[in-house]
């Protein structure tokens, strides 16, 4: 049924901080309806939305599109399951059709195309497998594409693993593309394209880990990130490649302590794709993550 995540939304203390860290990371941001919102440059797509809240940074509500008869389906599933749809939580875009999930979390479903990507530059690469580029200097071109172009995916915080890939298997229609360690950390696909565009970290409480944007080289992502620590955000992990999803990455901590990446070559799915459980570590090459990098930020909810 879903087709891609949409948007995440967090409350966080300080818009104005959440503007000038978005902008910094390669955003457009506005204004809309008392929040901020934030898109790739070249998408008319809404892929943050940041809301003013209290003192500790809270993730407040996930947004996925869904294929066109994906919400009569969605109904459907919560009928067997005798639950039904919820009211939009306030700060929200009321559109499309809301639930919560297993962890409380508001869940909105939209019936809506996913805005295309800007279009990249094919990328010529000389590898002892053939020599694409021939007569041209790399260096020169790598500095010309460098933006985000989409958002590509989000891990959450979950006491509840299990339930929560059931939800959004069972009733979303996500599937399962790899688990590292049983349940210590899921990765979901939507059945085509990325090897997973939503996921858990297991942890004593609900919470927002990261999100992760698409850039269109691995040069990209080392120049996003030389970039960000020349506006003083230098706290991150990277550069590096993924063991699961084999992506290239570098995260840079947020002024609220959860990460935001960069990321390129991501493995693709197919309906022919076999989920592993994996005993590896994170990252194929690179520098091991710092300390805090599994450390749930958000306070637990109050009881």
């Amino acid at each position: 049924m879903i087709t891609e995540l949409h948007h995440y939304a967090l409350e966080v203390p300080d818009l104005a901080v959440a503007d000038t860290f978005l902008r910094d990371f390669g955003l457009e941001t506005a204004e809309k309806d008392g929040a901020l919102v934030a898109q790739c440059t070249g998408r008319g797509q809404e892929q943050v939305r940041m809301i003013e809240g209290g003192a500790a940074k809270r993730l407040h509500h996930v947004s996925f599109t869904v294929r066109p008869d994906g919400l009569d389906a969605v109904r459907e599933s919560l009928e067997r399951l005798g639950t039904s749809a919820v009211e939009p939580p306030a700060g929200a875009d009321e559109r499309g059709l809301w639930l919560r999930d297993p962890d409380g979390t508001a869940v909105q479903l939209l019936d809506a195309a996913p805005a295309p990507a800007p279009p990249t530059t094919e990328i010529l690469i000389n590898s002892g497998g053939g020599l694409q580029r021939i007569g041209a200097a790399r260096w020169r071109e790598a500095t010309k594409e460098i933006l985000p172009r989409r958002l590509g995916h989000s891990l959450l915080f979950t006491p509840r693993p299990a339930e929560m890939t059931a939800f959004y298997t069972e009733v979303l229609g996500l599937r399962v593309s790899d688990t590292i360690h049983h349940d210590q950390v899921t990765f979901l696909n939507a059945g085509q394209g990325d090897h997973h565009i939503f996921g858990f970290i297991s942890s004593t409480h609900p919470g927002f880990h990261h999100s992760s944007f698409e850039v269109p080289s691995v040069d990209a992502i080392a120049l996003r990130a030389d970039h960000m620590a020349s506006q003083g955000h230098r706290q991150g992990w990277g550069l590096g490649r993924h063991t699961i999803g084999s992506n290239f990455f570098h995260y840079t901590r947020d002024p609220w302590g959860s990460w935001i990446e960069w990321f390129s070559d991501i493995d693709q799915v197919d309906s022919c794709w076999v989920a592993g459980d994996w005993d590896v570590p994170p990252h194929l090459w690179g520098a091991p993550p710092p300390p805090a990098f599994l450390v749930n930020q958000e306070p637990p909810p109050q009881t």
